[in-house]
């Protein structure tokens, strides 16, 4: 077709028949993903490819600014390009109808290649990229069809018809069968994407599962302050409040009757477990406070539980580590792989193949069936979710996902306080007031906590229960304050004597420091 020889329909049903075209697609895709494999839906496969490309100072900022939404915004940022492009090819449609089926095509094969270029990435996981493209493309060429052409006596032309003129305006029954058949379509793409989602969303959970009791109880975990200090963090945090960060943008699915775990590399017996044999073996219970890298000073990606499982000890003995070996690489289900320091899974700290959390099996978004638990370690090291294998190898020879992207290997986790209460920038009632919150020191303790107003002297906090050195401390402090406006800061000390140090550094790449200071204002 000429290009001055246009189409006389306005614009606007073809920007609107590409949106829905793509939308429809990947709404087929997602739910043909559902049954083959959540993470090759073309959207979060694409995403995913985005997170193992970005670079580690755009991610900080990410978790940082937008903390545990920072899924949910990548989600929606990939969908909204690809919408815009997808309009995009419906506008060039208008014109040039086979450009904007290539375009659609185009990204079906993007969603498709993102996929299959995944580590646990298998044949099937194509299929969903191609189910996208073939539905895109259908429902392209219906939609445009549709599209009501001006012309006498109501007439709708083909878009392939480039002979058509125009003689005059769209009949509204022209005009209503395309919206009705762009309604269709809205409806049916929401419909099946929400079917897919209610797939995913109900797959292999623990719910059924009875967890046996442990061979060595722990005595109830004695009661927090919390009650007494209004605004402070529970002393056990419940699972559905326990912070979540991962590169995991859909749950892994994993079956606990299939499962297994293979642990192999520099041993002299590898061997593989499942969970039943878990479940057989000698579970012991731990109190333990974990923590993220990515926490900032004073922040919330922290969160203390009880955890069931097996000394991951008894299993690397069983294995026989050779004297070579200074890491274990441990791998999900997903691909992601995370090195510890062999020594943090063999000593007295008790590291965990933890099955069990606060009295429940292990959640899905938690790690279910089976998580790697390192006290003293933060998650980037020590923590693996969806555990697969543990391989004993060497920091020279293999390099985890983190590793790769320039973060330490001692993830040591660091001593840090934080204020709960009250927040920064209250308005506060001159008189008694309390200030409270937690510090942690895993693996050391928390010895003090102290509190200084403005530029005077510290002052010793009131410690709450102390479950073990693993374990976080809540602390409490009451304030005689004056009118005006004030700082307040907290630190820790350790039970080695060494106090929390006053120079602030960001997470990137062994955990942040500094002291958290407040501002409050008092009347």
């Amino acid at each position: 077709m000429d290009a001055s020889e246009g189409p006389t329909a306005p614009r606007w049903p073809y920007a609107v028949s590409g949106l829905l075209a793509a939308l429809g697609g990947a709404a087929a895709g997602h739910l043909v993903a559902a049954l083959v494999s959540p993470e090759s839906s073309p959207v979060l496969a694409v995403g995913s490819q985005v997170i193992d490309a970005t670079p580690t100072p755009v991610k900080e900022w990410a978790v940082r600014t937008m903390g545990t939404n920072d899924k949910p915004v990548l989600i929606g940022s990939v969908a909204i390009v690809t919408l815009i492009f997808a309009a995009v090819a419906g506008l060039i449609s208008r014109r040039h109808p086979t450009v904007g089926r290539l375009m659609i095509v185009v990204l079906a094969a993007l969603a498709a290649a993102a996929a299959i270029l995944r580590s646990t990435a298998g044949p099937t996981d194509v299929i969903p990229g191609l189910v996208t493209g073939l539905v895109g493309v259908g429902l392209l060429v219906l939609l445009l069809r549709l599209i009501p052409r001006a012309g006498g006596a109501g007439e709708v032309e083909s878009p392939t018809d480039h002979n058509a003129r125009a003689t005059g305006e769209a009949s509204p029954a022209g005009r209503r069968a395309f919206l009705l058949g762009a309604g269709g379509v809205t409806v049916g793409a929401a419909a099946v994407g929400a079917f897919g989602q209610k797939l995913t969303s109900d797959a292999i959970a623990p719910s059924n599962i009875a967890l046996p009791a442990p061979a060595k109880p722990l005595p109830p975990l004695v009661q927090g302050i919390e009650s007494k200090v209004k605004g402070l963090t529970a002393f056990r945090t419940p699972n559905a409040d326990f912070y979540r960060i991962d590169t995991a943008l859909v749950i892994p699915r994993v079956d606990a009757d299939s499962w297994e775990l293979t642990i192999d590399g520099e041993v002299d017996k590898p061997f593989k477990l499942t969970y039943a044999d878990l479940l057989k073996m000698d579970l012991i219970e731990k109190d333990i406070t974990m923590c993220c890298v990515s926490n900032e000073v004073g922040g919330g990606y922290i969160g203390g539980a009880r955890w069931l499982g097996v000394p991951v000890r008894e299993l690397l003995e069983r294995a026989g580590v050779r004297s070579g070996a200074d890491q274990i690489l441990s791998t999900s289900v997903d691909g992601m792989t995370i090195s510890t320091p062999v020594q943090a899974l063999t000593d007295d700290r008790e590291a965990l193949l933890a099955i069990g959390m606060n009295g429940e099996p292990l959640p899905r978004r938690h790690g279910y069936p089976v998580r790697l638990v390192t006290p003293g370690l933060y998650g980037f090291v020590g923590s693996t979710k969806w555990l697969k294998s543990l391989t004993a190898t060497t920091y020279a020879a293999k390099k985890a996902y983190w590793t790769e992207r320039e973060w330490a290997t001692d993830g040591r986790i660091l001593t840090q306080s934080r204020i709960d209460t009250p927040r920064g920038l209250s308005t506060l009632k001159a008189g008694k007031n309390v200030i409270g919150g937690v510090a942690w020191a895993q693996g050391r303790g928390i010895e003090k906590v102290e509190i200084r107003v403005d530029d005077g002297p510290w002052q010793k906090a009131t410690l709450g229960p102390d479950a073990n050195v693993d374990y976080w401390r809540q602390w409490f402090f009451e304030w005689d304050a004056t009118a005006g406006r004030h700082e307040l800061t907290v630190r820790a000390t350790d039970l080695t004597g060494a106090v929390q140090t006053e120079k602030r550094a960001s997470p990137f790449p062994r955990g942040a420091t500094g002291w958290q200071t407040i501002p409050v204002n008092v009347e």
